[in-house]
């Protein structure tokens, strides 16, 4: 028998799946915590935890019979990934079940944000039958912006397409074939995008890229009357900034479902007239616990019974010798990703490729592929992106990924070279390992370089004249940034043309040096890449 810990309320429903295993014998015990909990997982082969149980260091350390986490959900805030992935434990959730509800929510949220649906009910209730103050609008015709567009996005402008509205979108991650199917005009750029907007919807994941990514900039460029919905996450859009913007008149109205702090407390936001707000309901119908449930009960029953992965959050199995072999070049397909990916903001993904060279086509190199894949959507999407589920994200995104290898390496032994296709070009760069632990970039779009790879990169395209290096070091002296390194690549190794430096920096600069770089008439482009320090563990990756 198969013991399943079931550790939250779950829907009848999803243990109705479980119980039609005659193997399962299910444990239904809620509120566990410390001793009780660690007890309770020693005898269990699987657990389901919604939000409620805090599966930390303290309960996964060491369990030897555990074998699979489902999180009926998916947030997984609750679970110790890297204890999970130490103790070898699978970590999976369920993130399509609550996409119709969340979707619905936003929609809901603008349909009542336009009609003055809530203050109308509440003067109606107060005995007022006040028609003319609650004036609203239609949407039809009108254009809704969308910022994300994965699950939640794409759903939300399949419904605002049904309603008529002009639906336009940004998501450097998706590709624009895949925009097209859902009849979504995509933009490249954010910023050009934003005036257009009657209305503005954000689906993107929280993350220190997007944090703040709605900011007062960003809302004065936008149309006088434009309304704003959130019912993503806390933070995406800049509360104070959204506060000013309403008390000034810029912005006509919001609709918040999330909060950067939950409960809010007393916010200026909640006081506003103009606010419609909800304590994060996006998820909450019966129909979603429904289907988290059902679905979380499928996922690990099909782990257990058929040794299934579906939608797993941490690393893929593998053998301790396998592992041992590719965890470099892993780390290093990983940042390469990391890099095109940060470079590329503004563009759909169309395809990405990765060619190996040398000696790293003896490994396993699809595990490798899988590593990049993970690096280049680590910055688009909210969920962990991992060995496991990375290419199948890529194919979701409408992404090709495309692997090949040759023998010859030209001037190394061993030599990755990657790709990536957008809407607007194509990017590459390629690394090699010294060593077997020192990470090089090697080339980047052409130019032939050795810049360490880890760190804040700082990539400067410029004319190759006399005393422009000497003009990067000042101004980041000026400002007290540190360069560790320096790799400067020259078009066709020649003086005289175009130039592109790498420099390792000690910090991250600030944002008014590089306006002072970008200033400069020689410098056609200033660019910042945050990866990994050296030898930093990739999270999904465990016993490093």
């Amino acid at each position: 028998m198969l013991r399943i810990l079931v550790a939250d309320p779950l829907a009848e429903s999803g243990l109705d799946v479980l119980r039609r295993h005659d193997h399962f014998d299910l444990d239904l015990r809620n509120g566990l915590d410390g001793d009780d909990l660690r007890d309770a997982l020693s005898t269990a082969d699987g657990v389901i935890v919604r939000s409620g149980t805090e599966l930390k260091s303290e309960a996964l350390d060491g369990q030897r019979r555990l074998q699979v986490i489902v999180r009926a959900g998916v947030g997984v805030d609750n679970i110790d990934l890297e204890a999970a992935t130490r103790s070898g434990v699978v970590v999976m959730n369920t993130p399509a079940g609550n996409t119709t509800s969340t979707a619905e929510h936003s929609i809901a949220m603008l349909m009542a944000l336009t009609r003055n649906i809530a203050p109308a009910a509440d003067s109606l209730r107060h005995g007022q039958w006040e028609r003319g103050r609650f004036v609203g609008t239609q949407l039809a015709g009108k254009t809704l912006g969308v910022v994300g567009l994965g699950r939640v996005g794409l759903a939300v402008c399949q419904r605002a397409r049904g309603l008529q509205m002009r639906v336009i979108g940004f998501d450097p991650f998706l590709s624009s074939e895949r925009a097209a199917e859902y009849g979504i005009e995509l933009h490249q750029d954010l910023d050009a995008m934003l005036p257009a907007c009657d209305f503005l919807t954000v689906h993107t994941p929280l993350t220190e890229q997007t944090r703040g990514l709605i900011n007062a900039d960003r809302l004065a460029e936008m149309k006088p009357g434009v309304r704003i919905v959130n019912c993503a996450r806390g933070g995406i859009v800049d509360e104070t900034a959204l506060s000013e913007a309403l008390a000034s008149g810029h912005v006509g109205g919001a609709a918040i479902d999330v909060f950067e702090n939950e409960p809010p407390g007393d916010h200026p936001l909640l006081a506003d007239p103009r606010v419609l707000a909800t304590p994060h309901l996006g998820a909450s119908t019966e129909e979603a616990q429904e289907s988290v449930a059902i679905e979380a009960a499928e996922i690990l029953a099909g782990f257990l019974i058929d040794g299934e992965v579906r939608h797993a959050v941490n690393m893929a199995p593998i053998s301790a010798t396998d592992l041992a072999g590719i965890r470099v070049y892993l780390d290093l397909a990983h940042r390469l990703g990391m890099v095109l990916a940060q470079r590329n903001r503004s563009s759909g993904v169309r395809s990405s490729s990765v060619e190996y060279r040398g000696e790293v086509t003896e490994k396993s190199t699809r595990l490798v592929t899988a590593s990049f894949a993970a690096g280049l959507l680590s910055e688009a999407l909210d969920a962990e992106v991992n060995l496991v589920n990375a290419e199948w994200l890529a194919g979701q995104r409408g992404i090709e990924l495309t692997e090949s290898r040759t023998s010859e390496s030209g001037n190394f032994t061993t030599l990755v070279r990657t790709s990536l296709t957008t809407d607007s070009g194509t990017h590459a760069a390629s690394a090699t390992v010294f060593g077997n632990r020192f990470l090089r970039l090697v080339q980047l779009d052409g130019f032939q370089l050795d810049a360490y790879l880890d760190g804040n990169l700082l990539i400067i395209r410029h004319q190759d004249v006399p005393g422009l290096i000497g003009y990067i070091g000042t101004v980041l002296g000026q400002h007290e940034v540190n360069i560790a390194h320096l790799s400067l690549g020259r078009e066709r190794d020649e003086p005289g043309g175009e130039a592109l430096a790498v420099l390792n920096l000690d910090s991250p600069p600030t944002d008014e040096s590089l306006d002072d770089l970008r200033n400069h008439d020689e410098v056609t482009a200033v660019e910042l890449v945050r990866l990994p320090a050296a030898g930093a563990p990739l999270p999904w990756l465990g016993g490093q």
